[in-house]
């Protein structure tokens, strides 16, 4: 039921094509919300470290497009792998608090998104995927929860198919558009959607302990 709700509450929370709002909002917000291209939101886009995977080495996380929970949308810690690569000068590819990955290949990948949230984790990302960072009014929350809209999904099938493989590249990726409201509201409606997150990923940790 909590996920049914959720899928509601983002096809209600977000406007859909045509429409300059959506069609629940808080109380006490009225502006129209702002298109923006989500290149304009960020600060950069980069893809991750081009290395492969050596057992985990108890330190450095490497986070890849099959570590990325589909429904979840976290990342599964239960087989951790490390980069194969000389770390010294790869800090560039470490993953900071509100980092926002997006899957660039792969046939029932791409498109698929992740936020970072832990903090104190050496979590680097893999070549395929793109990591963006977000200019400081942005909300990286309220941009990861559009990436879980029918119309994000429709971009992504609609965008992959122009290539013999799978794929949305980090032009196309920037070229995205976002309806935008003030901070505050955009604070507003990802603490919400956030909530209901966690609760579905507790109800679903029950369950596994139960079967």
């Amino acid at each position: 039921k909590l996920v049914s709700i959720k899928k509601s509450l983002l096809s209600k929370m977000f406007p859909n094509n045509g429409e300059i709002v959506p069609k629940i909002r808080f109380k006490g917000f009225a502006n129209a919300w702002e298109r923006r291209k989500l290149g304009e939101m960020a600060i950069n886009l980069k893809y991750g470290l081009p290395a492969t995977t050596k057992e985990y080495d108890g330190i450095n996380k490497f986070l890849r497009i099959t570590e990325i929970d589909v429904n979840t949308r976290l990342f599964k810690s239960n087989q951790l792998t490390s980069p194969n690569y000389n770390l010294n000068n790869a800090d560039e590819y470490l993953l900071d608090y509100g980092d926002v990955l997006f899957a660039s290949t792969g046939n029932g990948s791409v498109g698929r998104t992740y936020i970072h949230k832990n903090i104190g984790d050496k979590v680097y990302y893999t070549g395929n995927l793109l990591r963006v960072k977000f200019l400081k009014n942005y909300n990286p929350e309220f941009i990861f929860q559009n990436t879980l809209t029918d119309q994000y999904k429709n971009m992504i099938e609609i965008t992959s198919q122009r290539s013999a493989q799978r794929a949305v590249n980090s032009k196309e990726y920037s070229n995205y558009v976002i309806d935008v409201p003030s901070q505050s509201e955009q604070n507003s409606i990802s603490n919400l959607l956030e909530t209901f997150d966690s609760l579905i990923t507790l109800h679903q940790r029950k369950y596994k302990l139960l079967i």
